[in-house]
């Protein structure tokens, strides 16, 4: 659960008391929610979003707890009370809560409070981690402290009670309180003597902290003092007096090389950093030294005087192109065994040749030697002559050095060497004899352009972990440069190399079997990224010992339309057990079958082996006649079915399947006895919607089966029951809202791994799961953070244990039962209130209200005995004539099933009766009623008294019931009808002069007198009288 800022009741506090009771009662939550507890006694709680030191109950085994990693956490206040309750804790990393604000992602500021006792709480404590917080003191700590870390903090002053008491520490780093990235307004201040008291004191780091001196009077135990990436131009003897026990010395980026610089850089003050001869002349037990970005364009000898122990040296990133080929620096040097020289290029120049100077063969422990960045374009034998007499050189790196024209034959003659590393360069084949022999001068330079010396990555991508390693054997990486064509001149000499890499070149030649007969010995064989012809069946045939072989990503000849490709070396290669053909989108015109007794791992991934599959049964059996093969990669095959004679034409011997990403959607579990050596299967991010089909087979060696990343909603109860030795079980990134006991069986208990995490699980109250994953929790990695609900949505995101989902309320009943109770309460008191104040009001308003509704009226009424009440001057003979011989046969007589039953005053009203009662029925009676008009002018009399009463009867039942039939068209129209025609004008007519108009003018008519009037209003004027 969040945190919690407000004050509980009492009686919530009750409540939470007796479901922690029972929860405890139920079975036993994870010890350190919503911590991890690791192996070893290490409990983390990285990446959380703690405000506060997490506390544990007291059942928890908090004495077990060695080791506390709270690390990127929002914990901006530490309390005296925070780690008392573990008596036993030696390491605390706090690192990156309170970041400085240069450090913080969104530059937000930061201040860490410390109260005084926090730490000294521990007395075990050994290691404490306070780095990238904004401390600005050091705190208090306990004495037994061994290791500390305060490196990008805001501390910019260290004295004399800094540190006072910490008598047995022997580590303190101190990192990057006062560079670019953590501005501050002054280097850092170390007084003299301000860890003279650390007697232990043996590793010191100062780094990126501005500083312009030594600091002085350091403890004279320090064996490790680092203290690049300031502002020291000038070392004197003085500087590091008395440490005579110093084993290594870091001085690098004081004295910046800034055109090869990867971040800010300020020029060096005096161009070149300043060594006193006598600097180092005392440290007889200095072992490594880093000189490195320090400008140097000489080696005086005398630097290394009395250097007899060392064996690191870095010199890279200087100006020492030239002189490395004469200095006489290392003729004392006998025991130095790692020497670093790279990127000490020219500005913009490319040298033709560069020979090392004969005091690198003075070097007799030397293994490894950088030689990456110097830009020199021909790689001849008296290039590294000095270097062919060292016994125990291993690795000679010359990456990136834009050689175009190497010999590589000289490298047979070093006794011991197992690595070289030619790659990123321009080696476009063999050397010519003149280029190779005929060497001129080293003032034959090619001024380089900008663009040829942006920095490039040394470290190539990894591929995966397919091809075996070649660490220890004589190793040649020719990778990433211009290679075209593989010539066995090229080998010469090399008849013992064991690995060539020659993966991100242009080869494009039809390997023939004649390309690398030099190489007798060579096990691995690294030709991806390339794009190799697989055309002579005798390809690699010349490589008796070949193991390994990668042809990855060499797909343009695959894609050419209408050519072959011959795999049938395979076969001929009778050490081959690894083979890589990924990435290379076959997916026809090549052997029917691949054949080998010895291949045991094929990566076939990336191609297209569905629509192999596809044509019949040609490839159907394209991987049958690999009998030793233990491991199969058919991942990225597009594949979106596998029907069990796919799966009973693969090899028998298999053990590990890889499925990985294809667009399976259905797979028969059924047909994996067609396996019967399957240890691992791997179906992860394919379109499985449920594992329903079937149940794992019965005697299935499965041990490993990764089916994370799909759409599985659903898991057959059973489904895993008979895998009995199935081991590790990846149910992660589906869809699954439960996990339920009833998959696995008695299987629950026996893994080793059961990983369901970015599952959106269902936590809803009482949910089986959780007791499930409690039973199991050894075996589920992440469970107390990794784990997290779906739905609800207030859970959405948050650990399962964000509350206990055995023992919750119910929230939607929660709140019905709330909102329900708060209704009675308010109607309770606001009727009686109401009714006591304006109770007349409220029943005069009730009863106005039922008056406006649409069905006031009484339920069931009679229908009206008339359609039409016919209104007419009878003083007119015209009009009477035209009433009794026209309107009434048209209307009564001559519709027929449709006939209108008009009310005419000397034939329907009743005798006896006043006229306005008898005006009143006919009106109230009738669904509309039709004026008969000669003019509009002047209208009086029995014409007048019926329009007031149409009217009335407009505003009590809100009905338009008046409809005008106006005989002379050509009379002069009063307001009203020219405004009647303006809003409703279908209930205006006209009798037209011509006999052909009157059909229609009947047919309006009969419209007009059968639809209520609102229909004919006109929607821009009015919505009509009942549309309110």
């Amino acid at each position: 659960m969040g945190s919690c800022g407000r004050v509980l009741h009492p009686l919530s506090l009750l409540v939470r008391a007796v479901v922690l009771a029972k929860a405890l009662a139920l079975g036993t939550l994870p010890d350190f929610l919503p911590c991890e507890l690791q192996a070893c006694g290490v409990l983390n709680c990285n990446w959380l979003f703690l405000k506060s030191v997490p506390r544990f109950s007291a059942a928890a085994p908090r004495g077990n707890v060695t080791s506390l990693s709270l690390l990127s956490n929002r914990i901006h206040h530490l309390h005296n009370s925070d780690f008392l309750h573990l008596p036993n804790l030696r390491r605390l990393n706090l690192k990156w809560n309170c970041p400085p604000t240069g450090l913080s992602p969104m530059h937000f500021p930061c201040h860490m409070t410390i109260e005084p006792r926090t730490f000294l709480a521990m007395p075990t404590l050994e290691d404490l981690n306070l780095s990238y917080n904004g401390i600005t003191t050091v705190p208090a700590l306990p004495s037994s402290l061994v290791n500390l870390t305060l490196s990008h903090t805001n501390i910019l002053v260290l004295d004399s009670t800094s540190l006072t008491g910490l008598h047995a520490l022997r580590t303190l780093f101190m990192d990057g309180n006062c560079y670019y990235k953590n501005p501050c307004s002054r280097a850092l201040e170390v007084a003299p003597g301000a860890l003279l008291g650390l007697s232990n004191l043996t590793h010191l780091s100062l780094k990126y902290n501005n500083l312009t001196t030594v600091p002085r009077d350091l403890p004279p135990s320090l064996e490790y003092l680092l203290l690049s990436y300031n502002h020291i131009f000038k070392l004197e003897p003085g500087d590091l007096a008395n440490l005579t026990a110093l084993r290594v010395l870091d001085v690098g980026g004081n004295c910046r090389r800034c055109d090869h610089a990867r971040n800010p850089c300020v020029e060096c003050r005096n161009k070149t950093l300043q060594l006193h001869p006598d600097t180092f002349s005392h440290l007889s037990h200095l072992e490594g030294l880093v000189l490195k970005d320090s400008s140097l364009h000489t080696l005086e000898p005398r630097w290394f005087r009395g250097l007899e122990n060392l064996t690191v040296l870095d010199l890279s990133e200087n100006f020492l192109y030239d002189c490395i080929t004469k200095t006489r620096a290392f003729q004392g040097l006998a025991r130095l065994r790692k020497l670093n020289l790279s990127f000490n290029y020219c500005k913009r120049v490319s040298f033709a040749h560069r020979h090392l100077a004969p005091s690198f063969g003075n070097l007799a422990s030397l293994q490894e030697l950088n030689l990456n960045g110097i830009f020199f374009r021909s790689l001849s034998e008296n290039t590294l002559k000095p270097l062919v007499r060292l016994p125990l050189l291993q690795t000679l790196n010359l990456q990136m050095n834009f050689i175009n024209q190497a010999q590589l034959s000289i490298f047979g003659a070093f006794p011991n060497l197992s690595f070289v590393d030619l790659s990123d360069n321009r080696i476009s084949g063999a050397p010519t004899l003149v280029k190779a022999l005929g060497e001129t001068g080293d003032e034959n330079r090619v001024w380089l352009a900008p663009e040829d010396l942006a920095p490039a990555p040394l470290g190539k991508p990894k591929s995966e972990d397919f091809m075996p390693r070649c660490k220890g054997k004589f190793t040649l990486d020719l990778s990433g440069n211009n290679l075209v064509k593989v010539q066995s001149e090229m080998f010469t000499n090399l008849s013992r190399l064991r690995c060539l890499i020659l993966s991100h070149n242009c080869i494009s030649q039809a390997v023939n079997g004649s390309q690398f007969q030099p190489l007798i010995s060579l096990q691995v064989l690294d030709l991806s990224h390339n794009k190799l012809d697989l055309y002579h069946g005798l390809s690699f045939t010349e490589l008796p010992q070949l193991r390994a072989l990668d042809l990855s990503y060499n797909s343009q000849p695959f894609g050419m339309q209408g050519i072959g490709h011959n795999l049938s070396f395979v076969s001929r290669l009778q050490k081959l057990q690894y083979l890589s053909l990924a990435h290379n989108g076959i997916n026809s015109r090549v052997n029917p079958q691949l054949c080998s007794s010895s291949l045991q791992a094929l990566d076939f991934s990336g191609n297209t082996v569905s629509s192999m599959w596809a044509e019949g049964d040609l490839y159907l059996h394209f991987f049958q006649g690999l009998k030793s093969l233990l491991r199969l990669d058919l991942s990225q095959n597009s594949l979106h079915t596998l029907l069990p004679r796919n799966l009973d034409s693969l090899p028998k011997n298999l053990t590990q399947l890889y499925l990985r990403n294809n667009y399976l959607a259905f797979f028969n579990w059924s047909s994996l006895v067609l396996l019967p050596k399957l240890i691992t299967l791997d179906l992860a991010g394919n379109q499985l919607k449920a594992l329903t089909n079937g149940t794992l087979p019965n005697g299935t060696h499965l041990r490993h089966l990764d089916v994370s990343g799909n759409s599985i909603t659903f898991v057959a109860p059973g489904f895993f029951a008979l895998a009995t030795e199935l081991r590790e079980l990846n149910l992660s990134k589906n869809s699954l809202r439960t996990i339920e006991s009833s998959w696995f069986g008695t299987l629950a208990g026996s893994l080793n791994v059961l990983d369901v995490s970015a599952n959106p699980l269902h936590c809803t109250c009482g949910a089986a799961f959780v007791d499930f994953l409690l039973e199991v929790q050894h075996a589920v990695p992440g469970l107390p953070n990794r784990v997290k609900c779906g739905s609800p949505r207030q859970l959405q995101g948050r650990s399962i244990f964000a509350q206990d989902l055995r023992l919750c309320l119910d929230e939607a009943l929660s709140w019905d039962c709330f909102g329900l109770s708060l209704l009675v309460v308010a109607l309770g008191l606001v009727v009686p209130l109401l009714q006591h104040l304006c109770g007349w009001d409220l029943w005069y308003c009730f009863h106005l209200g039922l008056t406006w509704l649409p069905w006031r009226g009484p339920r069931g009424a009679q229908p009206l005995p008339y359609d039409a009440f016919v209104v007419f001057d009878k003083a007119q003979g015209a009009v009477a004539d035209w009433v009794y011989h026209e309107l009434r046969v048209q209307l009564e007589e001559r519709r027929g099933r449709r006939a209108l039953h008009l009310c005419l005053e000397e034939r329907d009203w009743v005798p006896g009766k006043t006229l306005f009662e008898n005006l009143w029925a006919s009106i109230y009676g009738s669904r509309k009623t039709l004026f008969v008009l000669a003019h509009t002018d002047r209208v009086s009399g029995l014409l007048r008294t019926s329009f007031l009463l149409a009217q009335q009867r407009l505003l009590e039942d809100r009905k338009d019931v008046v409809v005008l039939v106006i005989l002379s068209p050509d009379a002069h129209r009063s307001r009203y009808v020219r405004l009647r025609q303006r809003l409703c004008h279908r209930s205006v007519l006209f009798w037209p002069q011509q006999p052909r108009g009157q059909g229609s003018f009947w047919a309006q008519l009969g419209i007009a007198l059968t639809r209520d009037n609102r229909h004919f209003y006109n929607r821009n004027f009015c919505r009509g009288p009942a549309a309110e």
